[in-house]
């Protein structure tokens, strides 16, 4: 006799085993549909192949005006992220005022907030101490240091000092006559630049005749416009006109000559003068270990894009890259050395 070997199931008594079977397979069909759809999407995790998504709603606090250092360098590295797929779109925005201390005092209150980020630098530092600020960079999360370049001594096209010696031989003879702007407040890299080249041609820096601008897209219409004999600021910030023939440069104040700018060093005009001016990236304080690890790693892929490098090579900046923890340990020093100059120009 014929014996059946099918197993009964779980399923309605008296229902057929071929009908109790499919009434399996659907159920456990819709347990899988079921599990997909509770599952939230992921904000943060792996995506495809097992990368990082890209960060989204980020935002880029400038705290000086388009067309400074800090503009420049903030939507450069927006585009860059954005064009290699580091990120989502990125907001760019200007908060100026006070030399980039309203800036700061807006990027500390925002206690958490790990999606702001503010474009900053050397010239920061020293505006806390110029302006008094109430908000400190010692208030921020440092998240990433990422470019250096050197200062440039230009002048109008059209001016009468065709070299570094005879501009100097003009400005000691006669400092009140022959302004210098820079694109910082006291204490900036544009304002520390000329004080220390004044010291080193023993003029005294109380009687420098500065003019600071609030970031170098005022700087440069001072300049063009003769509102000062002469103007120091970042080689970035002056590259398109530099090409154009608007302006004609007579010094670096790097240690070195920079690759397509003909022009001097200071030292090799017999100017004791070494300097340099770098910018870097901070967040709000009180950001959870994610947020900050999040925006410390797309800076960390932001520098290693092809991207990025041909911003660097296209604004004669050199890669100067430091992550979180160690541009918090440059920051520091860079306060204390920043103080120490400023003591000994009798500007604090």
């Amino acid at each position: 006799m014929n014996r059946s070997t099918a197993r009964p199931g779980p399923g309605p008594p008296g229902a057929p085993p071929s009908r109790r079977r499919t009434g399996l397979l659907l159920g456990a069909v819709l347990l899988v549909l079921a599990a997909v759809l509770l599952v939230p999407p992921a904000l943060g995790g792996l995506g495809a192949g097992g990368e990082e998504p890209p960060l989204r709603g980020l935002r880029m606090l400038v705290p000086n005006t388009p067309g400074g250092g800090y503009d420049v360098t903030a939507r450069s590295a927006a585009k860059a992220m954005e064009e290699s797929g580091t990120t989502g779109p990125v907001e760019v925005f200007n908060l100026p005022g006070g030399a980039g201390t309203v800036g700061l005092g807006r990027t500390v209150a925002e206690a958490g907030n790990d999606r702001l980020t503010m474009s900053m630098g050397l010239g920061v530092v020293g505006s806390v101490y110029s302006n008094d600020a109430p908000a400190t960079l010692a208030g921020t999360t440092p998240i990433a240091r990422l470019t250096e370049e050197s200062e440039i001594v230009v002048v109008p096209a059209d001016s009468p000092y065709r070299d570094i010696g005879g501009l100097l031989e003009a400005w000691r003879r006669d400092p009140a006559g022959t302004a210098v702007g820079g694109g910082s407040s006291p204490g900036g890299p544009d304002h520390l630049a000329p004080m220390l080249m004044a010291e080193a041609i023993r003029l005294d820096p109380a009687r420098v005749d500065y003019v600071g601008h609030d970031g170098g897209g005022e700087l440069l219409a001072s300049v063009l416009g003769g509102e000062v004999a002469f103007g120091v600021s970042g080689l970035g910030e002056f590259a398109d006109q530099v090409g154009s023939g608007d302006l004609r440069v007579l010094a670096v104040t790097a240690g070195q000559r920079v690759p397509g700018v003909d022009a001097p060093t200071l030292r090799e005009s017999g100017v004791d003068v070494e300097f340099a001016n770098w910018r870097g990236v901070v967040a709000p304080p009180g950001l959870s270990d994610e947020g900050r690890a999040e925006l410390e790693r797309v800076h960390a892929e932001l520098v290693r894009t092809p991207e990025w490098q041909e911003t660097l090579r296209r604004n004669g900046w050199q890669d100067a890259y430091l992550p979180g923890p160690e541009f918090g340990t440059f920051l520091r020093s860079e306060n204390d050395r920043v103080e120490r100059i400023l003591r000994r120009l009798g500007l604090v």
